[in-house]
């Protein structure tokens, strides 16, 4: 569910998508000659790596800068770095997509999704942070990666890990699940689906939604809070 605040990020997420600043502030359009939205996404759930290279280039400096927004305390900020929750949610983001989870027709439809995981991710290490009872005055700031403000490419480490992460999260899934998660993964719909294992889309994608909730949180990925 989007929470209420999830249009306000898209806007954000949206602006920055096709703006992104330099060092002097100047203004610079992303790279042209981008694939189309439907297109892309269809290309992304059947596991393109130049396709998740893309998504990674146009959405992941939007990601960074709603996950600052949502560290307003600067002694979390000094443990938690936005780019490694950026990949967490697209991480989680990759692995739900392929396993055919969201319905997903325009940019803001991502862009309210990615949000609403970057959302979740903060809020859960904030408590996860002051459950463990630690001393953020006490921790070394990270690194600078927070003041990159443009797009970089998703690198071959972080595929290969997507990848086997894909593969785990297959593992776990019951033979029926599985099965649920691969025909929508080949991008059938639900009616089809319906048609071939009876039951509702609703009660279907409930399941499918529940299942992937259950093997990412065993998985220590996702927090839930995405369906």
């Amino acid at each position: 569910m989007i929470a209420s605040n999830g249009l306000t990020d898209a806007r954000r997420l949206y602006w920055q998508e096709h703006v992104c600043r330099d060092d002097q502030g100047i203004g610079a359009l992303l790279m042209p000659e981008e694939s189309p939205f439907v297109e892309l996404i269809q290309r992304v759930r059947a596991g393109e790596e130049d396709a998740a290279a893309e998504l990674v280039r146009r959405y992941e400096p939007a990601i960074r800068r709603v996950v600052r927004m949502h560290l307003r305390d600067p002694r979390l900020r000094r443990v938690l770095d936005s780019t490694d929750i950026s990949q967490s949610v697209l991480a989680t983001f990759f692995v739900r997509a392929n396993l055919g989870q969201f319905e997903l027709d325009t940019p803001e439809d991502l862009l309210k999704l990615l949000a609403t995981i970057a959302r979740h991710k903060v809020t859960n290490q904030a408590r996860r942070q002051q459950a463990d009872r630690r001393d953020y005055r006490r921790q070394e700031k990270l690194g600078e990666r927070d003041d990159l403000a443009c797009a970089r490419q998703s690198d071959p480490s972080e595929q290969a890990a997507n990848r086997e992460l894909l593969v785990k999260v297959r593992e776990r899934l019951s033979d029926d699940e599985r099965q649920l998660a691969e025909a929508r993964g080949r991008g059938d719909s639900w009616a089809e689906i319906v048609a071939t294992y009876g039951g509702t889309a609703e009660a279907l994608r409930k399941k499918l939604a529940r299942a992937l909730d259950r093997v990412l949180q065993q998985l220590g990925l996702d927090e839930g809070g995405n369906e």
